[in-house]
């Protein structure tokens, strides 16, 4: 891997880490407040656990635009592919608004259901370009599947 390859991928990760570095002002405010007094439901993580795992899928994302990138064809299709990549980062930064910043879990439902269908397209097309990065985007959407149900739970239990 040249220092071009390595610089692309550190574009490509830092990229998919701004909706959460984005997110977490709204999420560390809400945390502290109003998200403590809701009620949860018993599948709910404990709060540690929500910010290792972002991690993980941000860099897993990152590698995938990176190799979204070095398979670039120019063509429509891959155009498309970047345009709803792009999408469901701007819906994961969202989200983040809606649940918390807006103390609003039917938002965040509002939200999240559009994410898990992006993040669904993004594989499908991914799938074109590179079945590696589509496979590092699985987790990724596997996660907002729990986090929808989670989220949906929470607004059902308040």
């Amino acid at each position: 891997m040249t220092l071009r390859d390595l610089a692309t991928l550190g574009i490509a990760i830092l990229m998919c880490w701004l909706p959460g570095i984005l997110g977490s002002v709204f999420t560390a405010s809400g945390i502290d407040s109003w998200y403590q007094d809701l009620e949860k439901p018993w599948f709910n993580p404990p709060d540690w656990v929500f910010g290792p795992v972002w991690s993980v899928l941000y860099v897993l994302m990152g590698i995938a635009l990176y190799l979204i990138w070095i398979n670039r064809d120019g063509s429509r299709r891959w155009k498309g592919l970047v345009a709803v990549f792009a999408s469901q980062l701007v819906f994961n930064g969202l989200w983040s608004f809606a649940f918390f910043g807006l103390e609003s879990p039917s938002m965040g439902i509002a939200v999240i259901l559009p994410l898990g269908l992006l993040i669904a397209a993004t594989i499908a097309l991914t799938t074109q370009f590179s079945r590696t990065a589509a496979l590092l985007m699985v987790p990724y959407l596997a996660w907002v599947g729990f986090a929808t149900v989670l989220n949906i739970s929470i607004w059902q239990l308040n």
